[in-house]
């Protein structure tokens, strides 16, 4: 074979290959999901870690129906979504429910998060009888359109499905809003 073919010919393997995952902090974020067997398939927006003093607390993946890189695009988007944490750490459900709340309370206003206190608390509710939160364990927040938001625990649901379309991007807003948990995270999580 001719020596100047090869690069092209790696260039057309490498094209071919399949997307791997993406690797955070040691931890392997898939590159597509799914929230139900029978659903499309949803596309990793970004992915990044979320780490709190010096301590590596999880790493989070944003997976959507297509790719956005703004906020704004990102809770106007149509369909399902989904927020992965893998934790880094064990938790706590009162370190769950606080984290949940102080983020709610940053990136949302009085009106609104008082409009949705019915689902809150049942979000709330749903985070304290997790009890405790793994090392290793993987939180999922998704979002079914027509339905609600559901809480999964290493791919069980807890508790009922939170009933409305509204509590999700509030909740999404405690990683990509206006004071996000942190900076470096929201950038990671909108692709950048």
């Amino acid at each position: 074979m001719n020596k100047k073919y090869i690069p092209v010919l790696l260039l057309l393997l490498a094209c071919a290959l399949p997307v791997q995952a993406m690797e955070v902090a040691g931890v392997a974020v898939a590159d597509r999901t799914r929230l139900n067997p029978d659903t499309s398939e949803l596309t990793l927006n970004g992915a990044g870690l979320r780490t709190k003093l010096v301590f590596k607390v999880y790493v989070a993946g944003l997976y959507l129906s297509e790719k956005k890189n703004n906020a704004a695009d990102v809770l106007a988007l149509k369909g399902p979504k989904r927020v992965s944490l893998t934790l880094m750490r064990d938790l706590s459900a009162e370190q769950l429910t606080e984290a949940l709340a102080e983020g709610l309370k940053n990136n949302n206003s009085a009106d609104d998060l008082a409009r949705l206190k019915p689902q809150i608390d049942a979000l709330m509710a749903i985070m304290a009888a997790i009890k405790q939160a793994d090392k290793g364990n993987v939180v999922t927040f998704d979002y079914i359109p027509g339905f609600g938001t559901r809480i999964t625990v290493n791919g069980e649901a807890r508790g009922a499905l939170i009933v409305g379309d509204d509590l999700y991007n509030a909740v999404l807003k405690i990683w990509i809003g206006d004071k996000p948990v942190e900076d470096s995270l929201k950038k990671a999580l909108l692709g950048g």
